[in-house]
């Protein structure tokens, strides 16, 4: 009597190979007879209707409103440019390393501290004292320019 020369493990295998190339095929059959390819125009148009929801109809004519394209605003809105007095702020210098040439400023109105450079200072500074500065967006977050005692 002649055994089989393939264990029962292999052959296993084998039918498990066979399975999902059977179920590949199958998927790939499926996405072939669900493409969108050689639909109509008509069939893959979608409209919106009076309150935003896409539907598959056209609009109703009548309910048609006007709208003035002056009135629509792309964006956001433009703000007003702030004067010299506004862009200046009120602080006391907490900590300031002349040999280093920076320190920190604590803004009076939101109470966070500002680092600042010693090229952004008009004159010498030290700390406790109250000075003047514009606040600006640096490389690692907010900073203190144009100070002044």
């Amino acid at each position: 009597m002649a055994r089989s020369q393939q264990s029962f493990g292999k052959r296993e295998n084998e039918k498990k190979k066979e399975q999902k190339k059977k179920e590949k095929v199958a998927r790939k059959e499926e996405r072939k007879s669900s493409t969108d390819k050689g639909k109509s125009l008509e069939d893959m148009m979608v409209y919106v209707d009076h309150e935003g929801n896409l539907v598959s109809a056209p609009p109703d004519p009548s309910r048609r409103a006007e709208v003035n394209a002056e009135d629509i605003e792309v964006g956001v809105a433009r703000q007003r440019e702030l004067t010299e007095e506004e862009l200046q702020r009120k602080g006391t210098v907490t900590f300031f390393n002349q040999s280093k040439g920076y320190g920190f400023i604590r803004d009076h109105e939101s109470q966070e501290s500002l680092f600042v450079h010693i090229n952004d200072i008009a004159g010498p500074i030290n700390e406790n004292d109250r000075v003047t500065f514009e606040k600006v967006k640096g490389t690692k977050g907010w900073q203190a320019v144009k100070v002044r005692k």
